[in-house]
């Protein structure tokens, strides 16, 4: 089901698990000023989801926001599949099926000033046995004053299972904006990390929608700035 969280912007989530923990994930709708719509990664679309999304306009983009997300893309683009799907370097090796029309860092890639992105330099997360990249895109959509993340932080509280929530106080990530252990441990470029959040708090958002968690609705700049504070410090 949509859910409007500020000026043409909804989100829609549904259950998942990672490592065996509910985490939940979250898809965001953008709707631009020409009726076309943004899915930033996708969730399942089933038939009442996409009676909601073709109320709002006619998808044009579907958007793979790292190297995790990329689930659903196959099913999206079939259900769209006049929309462009853009991705981060290296999708096609997990998602070999679908065709990509652009690719993030590669392309030139213009929303018109509604919606911007930087890539998130030097972010990983160690995922047993190894470090694995993850080649995040953040995105800010300037008319609703929201920051998009998908994995480079959580917010997790007590609406969450009770497993999850004590895997969040381990990992440092319970009723807190910031990335979790398993990213802070893998990431070893410091410097490209402080740049990329620095370039993202140059940002004005009030709001930050992340995959997994709680979004976030107030203070949110200062809360991110205190969750990346190691790394600009």
């Amino acid at each position: 089901m949509l859910k409007q969280v500020g000026h043409c912007i909804w989100v829609a989530e549904q259950p998942l698990k990672f490592l065996g923990l509910p985490v939940g994930t979250r898809m965001t709708v953008i709707l631009r000023s020409d009726n076309s719509l943004l899915l930033i990664s996708p969730i399942k679309i089933d038939a009442n989801l996409k009676q909601q999304i073709d109320s709002l306009g006619t998808v044009k983009y579907i958007i793979a926001p790292n190297l995790f997300h990329h689930l659903y893309l196959e099913n999206c683009q079939q259900i769209y599949p006049q929309a462009e799907l853009i991705a981060p370097p290296g999708i096609e090796s997990k998602q070999p099926k679908i065709t990509i029309s652009q690719t993030f860092e590669r392309d030139k890639i213009d929303f018109n000033g509604e919606v911007e992105y930087i890539p998130f330099k030097g972010f990983q997360v160690y995922i047993p046995p190894k470090i694995a990249t993850v080649n995040e895109i953040v995105f800010f959509h300037p008319s609703s004053q929201t920051l998009i993340l998908t994995d480079s932080a959580f917010n997790f509280d007590r609406n969450f299972p009770l497993i999850t929530q004590l895997a969040a106080r381990i990992l440092g990530c319970y009723q807190s904006l910031q990335p979790s252990l398993l990213e802070k441990i893998a990431i070893r470029d410091k410097e490209a990390i402080s740049k990329s959040i620095s370039r993202i708090l140059a940002w004005n958002f009030q709001r930050v929608i992340m995959a997994h968690g709680n979004i976030v609705e107030k203070n949110a700049k200062e809360k991110l700035a205190a969750g990346y504070e190691w790394f600009l410090s």
